[in-house]
C-alpha cells in the first residue's frame, strides 16, 4: 500500500497522546466513542454506528440500512439491526474488515474535508508473492534507474481491501507489505517508497496475539523518539543515510515532538563485540551466563563486576564521540576503573591460594588484635582490628623452597619479612606432603617487632606479605576474570568471531580465605584485595555463608592513558 504526503498522516493517523507505536496500537488512529460511518453490504449503502466504552474498548455495534434503497444517511425510517459485541454480522464481509474498512474510509474522508487532493489519498498494496527474486532487482532500480512498482497506481478500494485483510489476518507472512508513497527515482534507496509495515504472525510480548503486522525500524523509530520527547537521536554512522526517512516519517505523521538525528561513530573497544546481534549469540549459545555476565559488555555485566558508575561516566567523557570510526583499548577501560577504586576502595586481606603459616614460637592458643588501616588514601577512613594467632594462611606464592635471584619473599633462612600490621616473621622450613608438595611453611617471630618496626630499627630487607587468621576467617569462591576473546579484533571482517572467544576468561577459586570483617559483604560494595587486585561481592551469588567475589580488575597494569 502506497500513501502520498499528507496522505499518510490521515492513513496513519497517529494521534497525540499515542504512547506505543512498537506494541501495535491502532495505526488508524483512536475512534470517538461513537462512530457513525457508511459502508457498503451486498451492493447497498448501510450505517455502522461503533460505540466504546472510556478504555476505547468496543461495547456495542449498530448496523441499519435504508428502506427503499434510499441512497443518503440512514433517515427516521431505517430499519436497524443491533450487534452486541462479540456478535456476528452475516453479510458479505466479516465485521472486523467491515470496522477496519471504515476506520480506513473516515481517516480519507477526513483528509479531504481537510482540503486535500482525493486523488493524494491513492493506496495500493505491493503483492510480494509474485515479485520473484529475479524481479525484485529489476524492480529496485540502481543510480540511475528509478524504482518501479507495478501496484503503485492499485486502486483505491482495492487497496483499502487489501490493506484491511492484511490487518485481519488473512493472509500468511511475507505475502504483502504497506510501503510509503515518496519517490521512486530518489538517489537515496531509503526512499523510495519504503516498507514500513509487514505481515508477521508473531506473539507480541505486550499485546499478545492481537496483531499480525509490525512496523518497520526505520518507520517505529522516529514515532517513538517524537512520542518520548527526545530531542537529539543518535544514531551510528550506518544511519546516515537514514536521515532523510527519520525526518520524513517525523513530518508527516502527527507527534508532539520532531526530534533530530544526528549520525556518529560507533563506540570501539578490542577484545570484545558490541554488536547486540553477536551478543545474544553468545547469550542464547552458552558461551556466557547471561546478559549479566561479568565478562560481557552491558551495563548489568559491568555493574556485577563491580565497574562504578563514576568509572563509566570518565570513560565515556574521555573518549568522546567522533565522526571517525577508532578502537578504545580495553585496558583504558580498565584504567578508569582502577583509577577511582583506587580512591574509594576499602583495602582488606584475603588469600586465594591459600598455605598454611605455623609461627612456632607464638604461644599455642594465644590470639590477639592487630590494627590495619582501611585505605591509605583517605585517612578519614580509620583504621579496624584484625585477629592474629599461631597459625595463619598466606599465599602459595609467597613462599619457594628453591628461592630464585631476587626473590625477597619466604624461603628457609631466608631474609626477615613482614607480616602487615602485625610482626617480623623468618622462615625456618616447611612441610611436605608424600608427593612432595608444601603443606604448610615454619617460621618465627620477632615479639618486639609488633606493627611490623623492629625495636632496634634494622632495616627489613624482604616483603610485606598479606595474611588471614586462620582460626578466624571465612571460606570464599573467588571469580577472575579475563577478556572474553584472545583476539584483539574478533569482530573484524572474515573472522568469526566465535572462534576468537578466549577458553580462560574465567577462572574460579574455591576454598579461598578471607578475613572475618567480610562475613556480611553484599554488592555494591567494592574492595581491594591487598597485592592482589580489586573485587566485589557477586551480585546474585554472593550471599552469608557463600561468599562469592569477582575480580573487577587486576591491582597494577603496564596501561599509561595517552601511550
Amino acid at each position: 500500500m502506497h500513501v502520498n504526503g499528507a496522505a499518510f498522516q490521515q492513513v496513519v493517523g497517529i494521534p497525540h497522546g499515542f504512547h506505543d507505536a512498537l506494541a501495535g496500537q491502532n495505526f488508524f488512529g483512536m475512534l470517538q466513542k461513537e462512530m457513525q460511518q457508511r459502508i457498503f453490504l451486498k451492493g447497498q449503502l448501510h450505517r455502522l454506528t461503533v460505540h466504546r466504552n472510556g478504555a476505547g474498548n468496543v461495547i456495542q455495534r449498530d448496523v441499519s440500512k435504508p428502506q427503499g434503497g434510499g441512497a443518503g444517511w440512514c433517515g427516521a425510517g431505517a430499519a436497524q439491526h443491533r450487534l452486541d459485541a462479540g456478535d456476528e454480522l452475516h453479510h458479505a464481509e466479516g465485521l472486523d474488515e467491515v470496522i477496519v474498512r471504515a476506520e480506513v474510509e473516515a481517516a480519507r474522508r477526513r483528509f479531504v474535508e481537510e482540503g486535500g487532493a482525493e486523488e493524494d489519498f491513492a493506496p495500493s498494496v505491493d503483492g510480494a508473492e509474485i515479485q520473484l527474486k529475479e524481479q525484485f532487482k529489476e524492480y529496485r532500480g540502481d543510480l540511475n534507474t528509478p524504482a518501479v512498482s507495478p501496484y503503485r497506481d492499485r486502486p483505491i478500494e482495492e487497496s483499502l481491501d487489501l490493506f484491511a485483510r492484511m490487518r485481519a489476518g488473512e493472509f500468511e507472512d511475507n505475502r504483502y507489505t504497506l510501503r510509503a508513497k515518496i519517490d521512486l527515482a530518489s538517489g537515496n534507496f531509503n526512499m523510495r517508497d519504503p516498507v514500513i509495515y509487514r505481515i508477521r504472525h508473531m506473539h507480541h510480548h505486550r499485546q499478545g496475539d492481537k496483531w499480525c503486522i509490525y512496523p518497520m525500524y526505520d518507520f517505529a523509530h522516529p514515532i517513538q523518539d517524537a512520542l518520548e520527547g527526545i530531542t537529539h537521536s543518535l544514531c551510528s554512522l550506518e544511519f546516515e543515510n537514514h536521515r532523510p526517512l527519520y525526518n520524513w516519517v517525523v513530518e508527516h505523521v502527527s507527534v508532539p515532538h520532531h526530534p533530530r538525528q544526528i549520525e556518529f561513530a560507533r563506540l570501539g573497544i578490542d577484545h570484545t563485540v558490541l554488536s547486540k546481534r553477536k551478543l545474544r549469540a553468545l547469550v542464547e549459545n552458552g558461551y556466557v551466563s547471561g546478559w549479566d555476565d561479568p565478562r560481557m559488555p552491558t551495563l548489568c555485566g559491568l555493574r556485577r563486576r563491580g565497574y562504578t558508575p563514576k568509572s563509566i561516566r570518565n570513560f565515556c567523557e574521555r573518549v568522546g564521540v567522533a565522526k571517525s570510526p577508532n578502537t578504545i583499548p580495553y585496558a583504558f577501560l580498565e584504567f578508569c576503573l582502577r583509577e577511582d577504586l583506587n580512591e574509594t576502595a576499602q583495602r582488606v586481606m584475603a588469600v586465594l591460594k591459600p598455605v598454611k603459616l605455623t609461627i612456632t614460637n607464638y604461644p599455642e592458643g594465644k590470639s590477639e588484635m592487630v590494627t590495619v588501616e582501611n585505605n591509605p588514601n583517605r585517612p578519614e577512613d580509620g583504621t579496624r582490628e584484625v585477629s592474629f594467632s599461631r597459625h595463619l594462611w598466606i599465599e602459595q606464592d609467597d613462599f619457594l623452597a628453591e628461592p630464585i635471584p631476587k626473590y625477597k619473599r619466604l624461603y628457609p633462612n631466608g631474609p626477615e619479612c613482614r607480616l602487615k600490621g602485625a610482626y617480623l616473621i623468618t622462615c625456618t622450613g616447611c612441610v611436605k606432603d608424600e608427593n612432595g608438595n608444601v603443606v604448610e611453611i615454619l617460621a618465627t617471630y620477632d615479639p618486639e617487632s609488633r606493627g611490623g618496626d623492629p625495636a632496634d630499627g634494622r632495616k627489613v630487607k624482604g616483603a610485606t606479605i598479606h595474611w588471614v587468621d586462620a582460626e578466624n576467617c571465612c571460606d570464599a569462591e573467588v571469580r577472575q576474570y579475563d577478556n572474553l576473546f584472545n583476539d584483539p579484533d574478533p569482530d573484524a571482517a572474515g573472522k568469526d568471531f566465535l572462534a576468537c572467544l578466549n577458553e580462560k576468561s574465567l577462572e574460579v577459586l574455591t576454598g579461598c580465605k578471607v578475613e572475618a570483617s567480610l562475613r556480611d559483604a553484599k554488592a555494591p560494595a567494592s574492595y581491594q584485595f591487598m597485592r592482589l587486585g580489586y573485587f566485589c561481592p557477586d551480585s546474585k551469588d554472593c550471599a552469608p555463608g557463600h561468599l562469592v567475589f569477582n575480580r573487577s580488575v587486576s591491582l597494577k597494569d603496564s596501561f599509561k592513558p595517552g601511550k
